[in-house]
């Protein structure tokens, strides 16, 4: 399989399912991602030169979306072993009114039909000299069916004024200068400017779905709820370098709801809790008032800093004090992937460069986080069997392995020197 080859994105909606898809002999593959109406319910990759015929294909989706089925039809109450076997039949025999009816019984009450206009949340927008991609997210922004009652665009340490010039175009939106560089100092400087009781940070270059505000919003009616992250969906997978991001390094972290709290703190202590897992920094918001109680995010983080992770560590104080975290994927956005490979493996460098130094961080505040372990002992073995297995062509997945191997060194040099500055220079 040459992994290099193009990718289709489809997007199949079982409310308007007319016929299953027929996998035919093609130089490219194809991810594909199920739904029901606005809920996402899981995905499929087929390889470039895979024939499917529809019968094989509703073999394979059924095993992509039954996890968030039984999920939801737990929710209902429904005795699952009554109606699964039904429900595959219909599909595998393309009695899609069956299947219909069927599933809105299931999501109707799912269904959010009185959607607010506007919620009190702060969107918050860190950026630097990405104002093209900026003026496209506060549009998609402005046009949501719900929308945040704030929007905040911090403007961190920029060559120019096109960053203002866009903000200031768009009514309503605040436009901040951060002058110090580094994504912690502009993201704190979006907290204490935000007035609303939910703070929610994107990036410039996604691409927010239109109830993502709303169900952001949502993630935080069970008032334990101290922070949320959302799905990421790849918008394209277009070159190489896209397709190993999202087969490897994917911020897509599934169709399940998850919580994360003290018992998932404690049960993951011995290897450090994995915190990474949680979500990604473009879809994650957080109670205003809990960075009055954890902190806020470590300055010594993040982009412009140690290269990544300030969310991450960010989320694990929070664990750390016996917050709860909750993984909504029914709050999506949609990520463009580095296209070229020598962007991935900067972001790739970065990252590890940013794991490894606030995973030392997450240490020195609990000192019985096995993350020193993890650095030191199951990492090594790992990136040997990769560079065993990867040799000697090193293609694919193996592409990043080096550089991988570098950012982690890096990052233990960059908290080694850092380790004793403030977190915060408030």
């Amino acid at each position: 399989m040459q992994e290099d080859s193009l990718y289709r994105i489809l997007h199949i909606s079982l409310s308007n399912l007319q016929a299953l898809p027929e996998c035919k002999s093609s130089e490219q593959g194809a991810y594909f991602v199920f739904w029901w109406k606005e809920i996402p319910l899981g995905q499929l990759f087929t390889e470039p030169g895979e024939v499917l015929d529809p019968r094989q294909f509703s073999v394979k989706m059924e095993a992509a979306i039954k996890p968030a089925l039984l999920q939801y039809i737990q929710w209902t109450g429904i005795v699952t072993s009554e109606l699964l076997p039904p429900f595959w039949n219909w599909l595998a025999e393309g009695k899609f009114g069956e299947v219909k009816t069927w599933l809105n019984d299931i999501f109707k009450g799912f269904a959010d039909e009185n959607i607010p206009q506007k919620v009190p949340v702060s969107v918050v927008i860190c950026t630097r000299n990405r104002a093209a991609s900026l003026e496209r997210c506060l549009k998609q922004l402005r046009n949501l069916s719900c929308r945040p009652e704030e929007i905040i665009v911090v403007d961190n340490a920029p060559d120019d004024d096109s960053t203002r010039q866009v903000a200031e175009r768009c009514a309503g939106v605040i436009y901040l200068l951060e002058e110090r560089k580094g994504l912690s100092f502009a993201r704190n400087t979006g907290v204490k400017a935000a007035t609303k009781p939910i703070i929610a940070f994107t990036d410039d270059d996604v691409e927010v779905h239109p109830q993502w505000v709303y169900q952001v919003w949502k993630s935080f009616s069970d008032g334990k709820v101290a922070a949320m992250t959302g799905l990421v969906i790849a918008s394209e997978l277009a070159t190489e370098a896209q397709l190993i991001f999202e087969k490897h390094w994917s911020f897509n972290r599934g169709y399940l709801d998850k919580s994360f709290d003290e018992q998932y703190f404690n049960a993951n202590i011995k290897q450090g809790p994995p915190v990474w897992e949680i979500g990604a920094g473009a879809n994650t918001a957080f109670r205003k008032d809990i960075f009055e109680q954890a902190g806020y995010f470590d300055e010594r983080l993040g982009a412009g800093a140690s290269g990544c992770s300030e969310d991450s560590e960010m989320w694990y104080r929070i664990l750390l004090k016996g917050g709860v975290i909750k993984y909504n994927p029914r709050a999506i956005v949609f990520h463009e992937h580095r296209k070229s490979l020598a962007d991935l493996k900067k972001q790739i460098y970065s990252y590890m460069r940013g794991f490894s130094a606030a995973a030392l961080i997450q240490r020195r505040q609990y000192i019985n986080a096995g993350y020193r372990y993890y650095l030191f002992a199951v990492l090594p073995k790992y990136y040997f069997l990769l560079l065993y297995r990867g040799f000697p062509r090193y293609r694919s997945r193996f592409r990043t392995v080096g550089i991988e191997i570098k950012g982690l060194i890096s990052g233990l040099s960059f908290y080694r020197k850092n380790r004793y500055k403030p977190a915060n220079k408030i």
